[in-house]
């Protein structure tokens, strides 16, 4: 029988196969690339098998070394669930959580909620990561933080997940927009048209194309927004028109600009915000308890 891999020896390998490269997987591991090198050799004859492929020019995995590094990362998880579930018996809302936030909800609910928690549970240090959906989930699932505020909807099978509340889409454009002439707004074609999106990988995108009932939008000039500070400031430079959250609304988004918002018709499109963790956690507690705070 093969002696079983150490989890140092695991987490190189994980580092190599995501970086295909020495140099940057001994970075992200913090070791020297020589230590790097030979806790890999080690693996490989430990196991009896090769792992990755290599020469002067790239690096690869080998199909058995990408059904390792599959099952390395299963075991990473546990191992690291582990850690957190003996730290964890010390006592409930006390240590560091890793939270996940996607850029379209951070800096409109953070600084209400934040404070709470700290006056809540003054023991429990919250460590903040902003990101895009799909780069929160996979850090979710590397173990790499506990929980990650999202906006559903987005897949989120095998997690645990508690939906907090909805966040309705407001219109927002100049004051004299013709898409503000009726009293009652509703999306339709001629409005659509006229929407500005953020660019691929924010969940927004995907929420406003959902809403509109379409796949795709026509770019404006090629232009697409990185940031909803960014697609105010397109809209009030008159390039079109565009749905904003609720919650981005009521917390001065629009300041010191010359834009309006209206919430749209009874059956205004909404997103929903969530709360996700691991279906494993072992600060079950913990979770328990940001939810709370999130919903008061």
């Amino acid at each position: 029988m093969a002696a079983l891999p150490t989890i140092k020896q695991l987490r190189y390998l994980i580092a190599l196969s995501e970086t295909l490269s020495f140099t940057k997987a001994a970075e992200a591991c913090f070791v020297g690339q020589s230590t790097l090198s030979a806790g890999l050799k080690e693996l490989e004859d430990s196991l009896g098998v090769q792992l990755v492929e290599r020469d002067k020019h790239s690096v690869s995995m080998t199909p058995i070394g990408r059904g390792v590094v599959e099952r390395a990362q299963r075991l990473i998880v546990q191992a690291d669930d582990l850690v957190d579930f003996v730290e964890g018996s010390a006592g409930s809302m006390v240590g560091v959580i890793k939270l996940g936030v996607i850029p379209t909800i951070a800096p409109f609910l953070l600084p209400s909620l934040l404070p709470k928690i700290r006056e809540q549970y003054p023991n429990l240090k919250v460590v903040l990561r902003e990101d895009l959906s799909a780069n929160l989930m996979e850090k979710l699932n590397r173990h790499e933080l506990d929980f990650a505020l999202i906006a559903l909807p987005y897949d989120t099978e095998g997690f645990l997940v508690k939906e907090l509340f909805d966040d309705e889409f407001w219109l927002v454009a100049n004051e004299n927009d013709p898409a503000f002439k009726n009293k009652e707004i509703q999306l339709n074609n001629k409005l659509t048209d006229r929407l500005l999106l953020l660019e691929e990988g924010h969940c927004l995108r995907d929420h406003t194309l959902k809403a509109c009932k379409r796949s795709q939008l026509a770019k404006h000039d090629g232009i697409e927004a990185t940031s909803l500070l960014t697609l105010v400031q397109m809209v009030e430079s008159g390039l079109g028109i565009a749905l904003l959250p609720e919650m981005a609304v009521k917390s001065g988004l629009l300041k010191q600009t010359q834009l309006v918002a209206r919430s749209l018709s009874s059956s205004a499109p909404k997103r929903r915000i969530a709360l996700v963790a691991r279906a494993s956690t072992a600060r079950i507690e913990e979770f328990n308890a940001l939810v709370k705070v999130i919903k008061t």
